[in-house]
């Protein structure tokens, strides 16, 4: 089924800033505690975490060892350019997230940098218990900030999964997931890879959970539920995956047009209505007299007309049915609120070229 809508899609650009107990792609750094750069210390665990992240206290600086911290930094500096993943050992946990070795220096992980294998494992057991697990361990990690007049060093596991896992990804593919993080806007949902473990997480936008329409997304998704999703966006550039759950499902505006208006002996469901006899949808008659200026649209008409049982959207939406073309005619379907109407269009473009047609159109109606 391919669709387009009036109402802006699934938005990539507002992924939020919010620390909850599952990982969810944002960058949380660790606060300054302190007004003033924090001692290095000597010990042989290293340096590098603020306090409050690593040791109670900071002991005094060995000098012979300034050497070593300070090409530690340029080190970690240099990583961070070249985006190199590094695999460290996980010294100690805290609530706030992971310790890690660099080094001479002390690291942080925070717990939304994490990658979703961990919390997937047993999505009912505590953040902080999942990661006092992780003690004694190695992680792989991508450097996300470095500053060395603050002393802070912070890690990112999900950095590191993405440039591991994201080239696996592809647009069509369908995938099992567990819900993380649930937002009025959508849903976060990590995705369970071949290996049976959960490398990514994706954004189901709230116009993407659910054929009804939803406004509270919570009415239909919780954390920890078990979801079948398909990837309809892949934001390379900005390591963002779009999921959908309602497009892994038939469109029930089909099923409706077949129930919902009975077939008199005499009428066919092709039987075209002119624009007097048909009360259109506000705005639609605009939208198809714009659509007769495109190249290779010949001619719309309008067919049967319903209300649906349920709301799917206050806005007017036009759909492409996956019906197969007859004579050059395809059908849209138009809905707003619970009205749906039929418009045929008389082409020599494809499904394809039908859609981006209808992308333009929208973008010059009002």
């Amino acid at each position: 089924m391919l669709a387009v809508s009036l109402r802006p899609g699934p938005s990539l650009a507002a992924f939020p800033a919010s620390a909850r107990r599952s990982p969810v792609p944002f960058l949380l750094f660790p606060a300054r505690l302190h007004h003033r750069p924090l001692l290095l210390s000597a010990t042989a665990e290293g340096t590098g975490a603020p306090a409050g992240q690593g040791d109670a206290s900071a002991s005094p600086v060995d000098e012979a060892l300034l050497p070593q911290f300070t090409a530690d930094w340029e080190a970690a500096r240099a990583g961070k350019d070249q985006r190199r993943i590094f695999t460290l050992p996980v010294l100690r946990a805290n609530s706030g997230g992971l310790i890690v070795r660099f080094n001479s220096l002390q690291g942080f992980v925070p717990n939304p940098l994490l990658s979703p294998v961990h919390w997937c494992k047993d999505p009912k057991k505590p953040i902080q218990d999942i990661t006092k697990d992780l003690v004694g361990t190695s992680i792989s990690v991508k450097v996300a900030e470095v500053n060395e007049e603050e002393r802070k060093l912070v890690f990112s596991e999900k950095d590191a999964s993405w440039s591991t896992y994201s080239s696996q990804i592809k647009i069509g593919d369908i995938y099992d997931g567990i819900v993380g993080s649930v937002f009025p806007y959508g849903a976060f949902v990590h995705l369970r890879f071949p290996d049976g473990l959960y490398h990514l997480t994706g954004l189901v936008h709230i116009s993407e959970v659910s054929w009804d329409l939803v406004q509270d997304v919570q009415d239909f998704l919780n954390e920890g539920d078990a979801v079948k999703v398909i990837v309809v966006n892949i934001d390379t550039a900005k390591s963002r995956i779009a999921l959908s759950i309602r497009q892994l499902e038939e469109d029930p505006l089909l099923e409706t047009l077949d129930k919902v208006i009975p077939l008199e002996a005499d009428q066919s469901p092709d039987r075209m209505m002119s624009p007097s006899e048909v009360e259109l949808l506000p705005g639609l008659d605009g939208i198809c007299n714009e659509l007769l200026q495109e190249d290779g649209i010949t001619d719309v008409q309008f067919g049967r007309q319903a209300s649906e049982k349920r709301v799917v959207s206050q806005d007017l939406e036009l759909w492409l049915s996956n019906a197969p073309a007859k004579d050059n005619k395809f059908t849209l379907l138009a809905r707003a609120g619970r009205q749906v109407q039929e418009v045929y269009l008389t082409t020599s473009l494809d499904q394809e070229g039908i859609k981006k047609a209808v992308q333009r159109v929208l973008g010059r109606v009002p």
